[in-house]
């Protein structure tokens, strides 16, 4: 197996990983005790970054395999955002107090992967992860630290 294949492997795993976790969030059952936790707004956000993220991380990982070098940099800072987003989403659907920490560094790594996304904007995966990661990035800042 060589290195595009792999690459290909890996681009077709994460894109199955993204699709699965959004048929989970559909699936979700609304519990009515979670109504009006004070993170729901970062929940949704990281949530929502996630699946984008891994969408754009795979089409990343495609375009590397076919030699595409420029989104190297955009699949680093996606990869990083989808480890920060993860982490800030389990802090947050616990109630930490780790939480504000967390989110000033998670709201650094959506900052960083939007303005990379942005720069291959024409690619819908990139424009909706840098998206996302407005979105996410304006739930960070409205948690207190």
């Amino acid at each position: 197996m060589n290195r595009r294949d792999s690459l290909i492997g890996a681009g077709a795993a994460l894109f199955a990983a993204a699709q699965t976790s959004a048929l989970a969030q559909e699936m979700v059952h609304d519990h009515s005790h979670m109504h009006g936790t004070p993170f729901q707004g970062l929940l949704d956000a990281t949530s929502d970054c996630v699946v984008k993220a891994q969408s754009c991380l795979a089409h990343c990982l495609v375009l590397l395999a076919d030699g595409d070098k420029v989104m190297a940099e955009c699949a680093k800072t996606v990869n990083q955002t989808i480890a920060m987003c993860s982490a800030l989403q389990a802090l947050a659907a616990q109630q930490s107090k780790l939480v504000p920490a967390m989110a000033k560094l998670t709201l650094e790594a959506c900052q960083i992967c939007e303005k990379e996304c942005r720069k291959h904007e024409k690619h819908a995966e990139c424009k909706a992860c840098a998206d996302s990661c407005a979105d996410c990035a304006k739930e960070c800042k409205a948690i207190k630290a």
